[in-house]
């Protein structure tokens, strides 16, 4: 399921429609936004755990994606 991550995160990076609703979702409950993420994989078909978003988030050298998590508060 590593792989659905990464394909996942390509997914929703290029889809304005949920980065907004991820993006909302951090900043009312970051916590949700997880779940927000693992229900959208589901929706896919790229089924994904809370840990394996963790993980490959963490493993990111991406500055755009760490300012976001950042704002988020460190939900995620």
């Amino acid at each position: 399921m590593t792989s659905n991550a990464a394909k996942l995160y390509q997914k929703i990076e290029s889809n304005p429609s949920y980065t907004k609703l991820l993006f909302r979702q951090a900043l009312q409950d970051p916590q949700g936004a997880l779940k927000t993420i693992c229900d959208i994989g589901l929706e896919v078909g790229l089924p994904v755990t809370k840990e394996e978003v963790k993980s490959y988030l963490s493993t990111l050298d991406d500055l755009e994606t760490k300012q976001w998590l950042i704002k988020a508060r460190g939900g995620l």
